[in-house]
């Protein structure tokens, strides 16, 4: 969750924030930190391209859990997390990555060690992350691997 708060914060923006707001101050901080502004400064140069990187990273990482993106994807995701297997998952720092049967890799940040625990000692795994993870925490996907047979 740090880091949600600390990109949001570097945007200016709140959860309830738009794609197109979050566009709009996307583009007014690279304009502000764009490394080709500092052509003469390479001290600043060097600083504008890690405050663009930095940048990017947090655009990308707020429009995957934007409510517009899921609003889109909900379909796609409903579909996997109800019926498709959990292939393997890896927990830290309070992020469950969950990789799916059908390719799908979903991130849930702020997942509390003791669901992790819970999840982890479930008998019915499927079912647990039904009903205690995949609608009760932020998520984002990760990606769709192709799954050879």
């Amino acid at each position: 969750m740090k880091h949600v708060i600390e990109y949001r914060k570097l945007f200016n923006v709140d959860q309830d924030t738009d794609l197109a707001a979050l566009k709009i101050s996307y583009r007014n901080l690279m304009k502000e930190w764009h490394p080709d502004k500092f052509v003469t400064d390479d001290e600043k140069k060097a600083e504008a391209e890690i405050k663009s990187k930095a940048i990017i990273e947090a655009y990308h990482f707020l429009v995957s859990i934007s409510p517009e993106t899921h609003a889109t994807n909900l379909e796609e995701y409903t579909l996997t997390t109800t019926t498709s297997g959990i292939d393997d998952f890896i927990y830290k720092a309070q992020r469950l990555k969950i990789t799916f049967q059908d390719g799908s890799v979903y991130e849930y940040i702020g997942v509390p060690r003791n669901i992790y625990n819970k999840l982890l000692t479930s008998s019915a795994l499927p079912r647990f992350a039904r009903r205690h993870i995949f609608d009760s925490y932020l998520y984002r996907n990760i990606s769709k691997q192709t799954v050879e047979v």
